[in-house]
């Protein structure tokens, strides 16, 4: 059995996706111009995280947050611990972690929007 399909989840994933492309874009950027945007959305990836961790039976909802938050991942976490020590990201760096991450975003969607056809 899984969760029931929650919009609250579905719509956090949406917002988390464009607002972690958007700040991706700065990342050429020096990190220490962009600290609290970086220190927000990491709070607000781990309240979504928490949320799906707090569901009964979404296992898989939260080992993909898990995956997507992990700082010592190649996703989002992984990024944004990157762009902190180095200081700046290239803009290579940036597109190619942009494919990852979006679609880490889009499996977390598609798990929620297919908890509707239950």
């Amino acid at each position: 059995m899984q969760a029931l399909y929650s919009e609250q989840a579905y719509q956090q994933a949406v917002t988390l996706k464009v607002e972690s492309l958007n700040l991706m874009d700065k990342a050429t950027e020096s990190y220490d111009n962009h600290q609290e945007e970086v220190e927000a959305l990491r709070i607000e990836l781990q309240k979504a995280y928490e949320y799906a961790k707090g569901r009964p039976q979404n296992t898989e909802s939260t080992q993909q947050w898990g995956i997507m938050i992990d700082p010592e991942g190649s996703l989002l976490g992984g990024f944004l611990r990157i762009w902190e020590e180095k200081g700046e990201v290239s803009s290579t760096l940036i597109e190619q972690s942009k494919g990852n991450i979006e679609e880490g975003f889009d499996i977390i969607m598609e798990l929620e929007s297919g908890k509707r056809e239950q």
